[in-house]
């Protein structure tokens, strides 16, 4: 860990409040159309968080997400039950924030940012937006040492760098959640950040006690949208964690981001594009999204005080790996982890397919002698995956090749280093450790 960054909590205020507008303005709610609220102002840019007040409930928060001639169009945050011709629109004069602190870590959020565990207010906490640019290309710093996940076939076969951002494509119900989990627990990072998009609601609690557990939540953040809740709120989801993130890393510190799941993202991102007017594309995708990716992806990474480490979980559509929401994130991150519904069947967890995952930053973090030993463990495995059918049927003759043959007396081997268990905490240096292994004796 870097020694921490002290920033003026001065400096942050200060910079939150100079772009506050001190004036309210107002509005008048004149219709709803789906899941889209047009007013007669308030007079406001896009991304400004206002309230919409009907004087018989709890005000509604909302977001201005467009334009239609006079007309302004916002979305809520929430239910738009007792929502009114004429309730009142109020700015608040700035953009959605987060209050972020060092008492935040262990914390269970909503996508806004707002605590949901029971255990109070966010103590000290300054507001900070969660629209931000990243950094500067020249402020980067370059990704030179590993981060070790905990997880032996990808510490040893696609390293993972201090600041890469990574991301990790299955169908539905290969082991996504339960593979985030291990990272969570094992990694050596200084705090996680984990935000949790479009989950069944049953599935918040599993993955907070059984997959991450007391140890992995103790210092980790997690932010929490499930799919009940509005297209708005898991847009949010992502970029509230991504703030949190930037927040840790601004003060020297190393932070694992993980997105579970970016395709749940893109899903809500498409139903405000369309609600708002926007022309679809490919799949019904909008424009907008296209554009939302790279701008939310390319926050992680390094900064010139500390780094943040992103990993994305993609739910791929019918396990089409170029469906368009893969193939545009995979062209954005440092690296892409398979999972293979296949191994998964055969009981090989976690079900990383080796010959179609890569890490671009690999040859840059590790030793020579390691990556010569993961370039050696993926040509054995090829060559066995070429020869497979041949063997299961028992027509291949043992002698007529020996690569082959190798390939054969190395296989089990292979596929047990692969196998790891749930609770099974492995170390980097006994995951290059076993790489080597496999091909002593």
């Amino acid at each position: 860990m870097r020694e921490p960054t002290k920033l003026s909590a001065v400096d942050e205020f200060t910079s939150f409040v100079g772009n506050m507008s001190l004036v309210r303005q107002k509005g008048r709610v004149t219709g709803v159309v789906g899941i889209i609220i047009e007013s007669l102002g308030p007079n406001v840019p896009i991304g400004e968080f206002c309230e919409i007040r009907n004087g018989r409930g709890p005000a509604i928060d909302a977001e201005v997400v467009g334009f239609k001639g006079e007309k302004t169009l916002l979305m809520p945050f929430g239910d738009m039950h007792g929502i009114a011709p004429g309730s009142e629109v109020v700015s608040s004069g700035s953009p959605l924030s987060v209050m972020v602190s060092d008492s935040i870590a262990g914390r269970v959020l909503d996508g806004l940012g707002r605590p949901i565990d029971g255990k109070g207010p966010i103590l000290g906490g300054m507001p900070r937006a969660v629209h931000a640019m990243p950094p500067r290309p020249l402020s980067r710093r370059r990704i030179i040492k590993p981060m070790p996940l905990g997880i032996r076939a990808v510490d040893g076969l696609l390293t993972c760098g201090c600041g890469q951002r990574l991301g990790i494509f299955s169908g539905s119900g290969v082991g996504k959640s339960s593979t985030m989990g291990m990272i969570a627990r094992f990694t050596r990072a200084d705090i996680n950040v984990i935000a949790l998009v479009g989950e069944r609601g049953r599935e918040v609690r599993e993955f907070l006690e059984r997959d991450l557990g007391e140890e992995g939540l103790s210092r980790s953040v997690v932010v929490v949208s499930t799919s009940d809740t509005s297209p708005l709120s898991r847009i949010k989801a992502p970029y509230t964690a991504t703030t949190i993130a930037e927040y840790f890393r601004d003060k020297g510190m190393d932070v694992v981001l993980m997105v579970d799941s970016i395709t749940r993202f893109a899903f809500a991102q498409r139903e405000m594009g369309l609600a708002s007017g926007e022309p679809p594309t490919t799949r019904g995708y909008t424009p907008s999204l296209f554009v939302a990716l790279p701008k939310l992806l390319e926050r992680a990474g390094q900064s010139d005080r500390g780094s943040i480490t992103g990993l994305y979980n993609v739910l791929v559509e019918a396990d089409d790996m170029n469906e368009p929401v893969a193939d545009h994130v995979r062209s954005i991150l440092d690296g892409h982890v398979v999972l293979d519904r296949r191994l998964a069947h055969r009981n090989i967890y976690p079900p990383v397919d080796l010959l179609q995952s890569v890490s671009r930053v690999m040859p840059d973090i590790t030793s020579e002698e390691h990556f010569n030993l993961m370039r050696r463990f993926r040509e054995i495995l090829a060559t066995y995956q070429e020869a497979e059918d041949l063997i299961n049927i028992g027509a291949y003759v043992k002698g007529s090749n020996p690569k082959i043959d190798y390939a054969i007396s190395r296989i089990d081997r292979i596929f047990d280093y692969v196998r790891q268990g749930l609770y099974e905490k492995m170390d980097y240096e006994d995951s290059i450790a076993g790489l080597k292994a496999i091909f002593e004796g």
